[in-house]
């Protein structure tokens, strides 16, 4: 078990790749807790969705600041990703230990492997961001149609995962609704405040968080995401985004390993 003050080094290091992805970091937050500090899972994902809460506002304070928000699209999806996140954490729950590592591995894996595609696909982003609005969004009812009942399943994911809903709703936003990238990640930290706050409000009546883990790599998180918000609309994000999709396939064969 690693030393309690990794924690420090640990949450700054997620907060810069949370707030620049607009993933919020549970990917991280999760396996590091369940391998180095021998969390259940259920605990992890509960103390990985406490952390987010303040990531998210952190980063939604940077990304107001540059005016990057779809707050009007943004609640419109909270409409459906809260009560999920709600769900997904009555799920985590009542599942069995073996089959959530399980699942959350393969998830990992899944949204890893749809990462590194993403960067070797032939759309540009510029076009995209050319085209819609977040006014143009919300007045398209099929678009937000689809957009919410999309948004239900990433809230799922968020509560019973840990993962805050980003991985999910970045993709959501930028393929379903077609929201620029640059903004979909700013727009998934905004929405990720009250998705994070549902699955909490129910983790903490099963007495499932551990509040001085999660207070002390927020305390970090929020400095690492003012880092990773004001360095992400200098970056193209290739790079990282491979990187970032060879963590996650490494975090999830080590999850299905664990728990196979």
């Amino acid at each position: 078990m690693l030393d309690f003050w990794w924690l420090v080094i640990f949450g700054f290091l997620i907060g810069i790749l949370a707030s620049m992805t607009g993933v919020g970091g549970g990917v991280f937050i999760v396996p590091i807790l369940t391998f180095f500090y021998a969390f259940v899972v259920n605990s992890a994902t509960s103390t990985s969705l406490t952390t987010i809460i303040f990531t998210a506002i952190a980063s939604t304070v940077t990304y107001a600041k540059q005016k990057r928000i779809y707050y009007k699209t943004g609640l419109i999806l909270v409409i459906t990703t809260a009560p999920g996140a709600y769900m997904g954490a009555w799920l985590a729950t009542i599942m069995e230990e073996r089959l959530l590592g399980l699942v959350f591995g393969i998830f990992l894996i899944l949204v890893a492997a749809r990462t590194i595609i993403s960067v070797f696909r032939k759309k540009t982003q510029d076009k995209q961001s050319a085209i819609v609005t977040d006014t143009q969004l919300i007045h398209s009812g099929k678009t937000i149609a689809l957009g919410v009942g999309l948004g239900f399943f990433g809230g799922i994911a968020s509560g019973l995962l840990g993962i805050g809903g980003g991985t999910l709703i970045v993709p959501i936003l930028t393929i379903a609704l077609g929201m620029p990238i640059h903004y979909a990640t700013a727009t998934s930290m905004f929405t990720m405040i009250f998705t994070s706050i549902s699955a909490v409000a129910k983790y903490y009546h099963s007495n499932l968080i551990d509040f001085p883990v999660a207070l002390t790599l927020a305390a970090r998180s929020i400095i690492g995401a003012q880092v990773g918000a004001y360095t992400s609309k200098k970056l193209s994000g290739r790079n990282l985004t491979i990187i970032f999709g060879v963590i996650l396939i490494i975090a999830g064969a080590n999850m299905i390993i664990k728990y196979h």
